[in-house]
């Protein structure tokens, strides 16, 4: 059975997710007006077959994990959404069936984010199939949260849990029959299906200084956070949130602490917040939905970020965050 031709693919799949602007996707470009007093946010990400996600993975967990990982920058940047381009690299082997499943999950993760398709482009890889989403947000005007902009004296905080997505692939990789079906699976679907913490976004700019999202592992992020500003951080690894199913797997091998704190995909908001707003930061966290943790301070100095165990001594890393070269 022939395949359909990349207007019919459009027509058929990606036009009825479109949005405003976006004409029905019969245009060449789109047009997003902000609203007034606001600035636009825009960030880009893509995820490749084999790097970023397993070619068998369900399509539709591709589609969400691919707008997911873009949201999740928009809300550390304190931004709502506003709308996103797709481009699509499909393999030689690509099936209407695979497309199919791939825009319903996009469809269902667009509505779910208010977040419309505007446009993009679809295209041959000649490879292994790439997804790239290049997303838009918007913030009241100057309201921006940038990674560099903590103070010595604030305090660190983290949404959610920690290394869940980093352990569920090593469980893919390498499965552990000891560990309990119920904690394996919630450890695989961090892996699948990240959580952008778009509500946390608006109690981030009446509050943190400083954001960014865990997206290279925690131990690798901090790093990013501080580099050549002159400021350190010190992490007490004690109140770095775990979920229960990542407790029960460090339980069953204590070396996957280590994967925890330097694995990627997380995709939980990394903030530095005034000690004078902590308090209220945590309630108005909680009550958007959005669990949140202190973990440490920001510090004057040069040094990497300093990790603490529970007896107050420092850890060392073999490898500090993923990285793709």
């Amino acid at each position: 059975m022939a395949r359909a031709g990349e207007e019919a693919l459009i027509a058929r799949y990606f036009a009825p997710l479109s949005g405003p602007g976006a004409e029905g996707l019969r245009d060449d470009a789109a047009s997003l007006t902000p609203t007034p007093g606001h600035d636009l946010v825009v960030t880009a990400d893509a995820i490749v077959a084999g790097v970023h996600y397993f070619p068998d993975d369900p399509p539709g967990s591709i589609a969400s994990k691919v707008l997911g990982v873009n949201l999740s920058d928009l809300a550390a940047k304190g931004a709502t959404p506003r709308g996103f381009l797709l481009t699509l690299a499909l393999p030689d082997d690509w099936t209407e069936a695979w497309l199919a499943g791939f825009a319903e999950g996009l469809g269902e993760a667009s509505r779910a984010h208010g977040c419309p398709l505007l446009g993009g482009d679809t295209v041959r890889s000649g490879g292994p199939a790439l997804i790239g989403v290049t997303a838009f947000g918007e913030v009241p005007a100057g309201a921006i949260l940038r990674r560099q902009a903590a103070q010595a004296g604030d305090r660190l905080c983290v949404s959610g849990t920690i290394g869940d997505a980093a352990l569920g692939l090593a469980l893919r990789l390498a499965p552990d029959p000891a560990l309990a079906p119920v904690h394996r699976d919630a450890l695989l679907d961090r892996y699948l299906h990240p959580r952008p913490r778009l509500a946390l976004a608006p109690v981030l700019r009446r509050h943190a200084r400083a954001a960014m999202d865990v997206s290279d592992g925690l131990v690798g992020d901090l790093t990013k956070m501080f580099t050549g500003t002159g400021l350190t951080a010190r992490i007490e690894v004690p109140a770095v949130p775990l979920s229960p199913a990542a407790q029960a797997a460090i339980s069953g091998d204590a070396s996957r602490l280590d994967t925890a704190l330097t694995g990627g995909d997380d995709y939980e908001i990394l903030c530095a917040v005034p000690p004078g707003s902590v308090g209220a930061f945590l309630a108005e966290a909680r009550a958007a939905g959005v669990p949140v943790a202190e973990i440490g301070s920001v510090e004057a100095g040069d040094a990497p970020p300093r990790f603490h165990d529970a007896h107050g001594r420092a850890m060392d890393f073999a490898r500090a965050s993923f990285s793709h070269f």
